[in-house]
């Protein structure tokens, strides 16, 4: 039998080069390594988003938004970098426009009072899906998350 399976992101900070943190998420641990470096451990099925913006003396070279689950025992993922073992990704988007839309989606269900690792994961691949193609994903409302989980309910 084997034990929980947790999932270590590492996040660091070099301010205007690179710049990693987390948007939303529960980490059950945090580990500090120096003023610069942290890795937040997550237990198993747990959803997180993870930023990470890199820059240089030109302006933003990169930055990407990450919706992430944390795999259960048993389960396949993939790799990220700074993400072990791994996770499944539920939205990727990259390029700082999309990014910044991303950000605003998840600000808009916030402002629901839902709680943001509560979010149905089909709504994450949606917003993935919908901003890869730029277009404005559907809002994600209490009715929508009521429904969500009663589906959960039934088919677990």
């Amino acid at each position: 039998m084997s034990g929980p399976l947790l999932t270590e992101v590492d996040l660091s900070w070099w301010k205007g080069r690179v710049e990693e943190w987390l948007r939303f998420g529960a980490p059950v641990e945090e580990v500090i390594h120096d003023r610069r470096r942290r890795t937040l451990i997550f237990a198993s099925d747990a959803v997180f988003a993870r930023v990470r913006w890199m820059g240089g003396d030109y302006g933003t070279s990169a930055s990407c938004l990450e919706i992430l689950r944390a795999p259960r025992p048993g389960e396949g993922y993939a790799t990220s970098p700074g993400v072990r073992p791994g996770a499944t990704p539920l939205a990727v988007v990259e390029g700082w426009t999309r990014v910044r839309r991303a950000l605003e989606v998840i600000d808009a269900i916030a402002a629901t009072g839902v709680r943001l690792t509560d979010v149905a994961p089909d709504h994450w691949r949606h917003v993935h899906n919908r901003l890869a193609v730029g277009l404005w994903p559907r809002p994600y409302d209490r009715a929508r998350h009521r429904a969500w989980r009663l589906r959960a309910k039934v088919t677990r």
